[in-house]
């Protein structure tokens, strides 16, 4: 009986010493991966441009918004931009839901579709429905904003692209835009 007991002690102290290396080589497993923060970007504010024609007027107002996981391409853009164009005793307008809005540093670029306009509007005729046009933002902490408008694509052009518009080359003489970029 001995012998049995001292047999079957060697047999585990061999299994045991073969396996210890295996356990401990073993790797950990692994933690759940991390879920991908989003960030949010927001552009607020309504401001009139300066405009070259001296009895009309430009204005841009916009509330927008844009989450981003990873990288600089927008993954839920929502809002709405509206552009006011004031000419001969009459005020024009249309508004736009926002596709896309993109930021970085103090610049910021909007772009949307086309939803309603003022009644009789040229819009209506010219361009085509959901047409897209875009605005370009440049909102520095000190000194004076610019933005740029792109304009519209003539009926049965092709749309602008998402996320594009002009560089921001027009001063702002009334109003302001506040930006809050997703790395700030």
């Amino acid at each position: 009986m001995l012998k049995k007991t001292l047999h079957a002690t060697a047999l585990l102290a061999v299994v045991a010493a073969v396996a210890a290396p295996v356990a401990v080589a073993a790797p950990a497993p692994s933690s759940p991966p991390e879920r991908a923060t989003a960030t949010v970007s927001s552009l607020e504010g309504d401001a009139r441009m300066d405009y070259p024609v001296a009895d009309q007027e430009v204005r841009v107002s916009v509330n927008a918004r844009s989450t981003y996981t990873v990288g600089s391409i927008p993954k839920h853009p929502w809002g709405t931009f509206r552009i006011s164009h004031a000419q001969d005793g009459k005020l024009y307008w249309g508004e736009f839901k926002v596709d896309c809005l993109t930021t970085g540093g103090p610049t910021a670029t909007v772009t949307g579709r086309l939803v309603r306009t003022s009644p009789g509007h040229p819009w209506l005729t010219e361009l085509d429905p959901h047409t897209r046009m875009g605005v370009s933002f440049f909102v520095p902490k000190k000194g004076p904003a610019r933005i740029g408008l792109s304009g519209a694509t003539k009926k049965g052009k092709p749309l602008l692209t998402k996320c594009m518009a002009p560089a921001a080359d027009a001063k702002i003489v009334d109003g302001g835009y506040t930006l809050r970029d997703r790395n700030s």
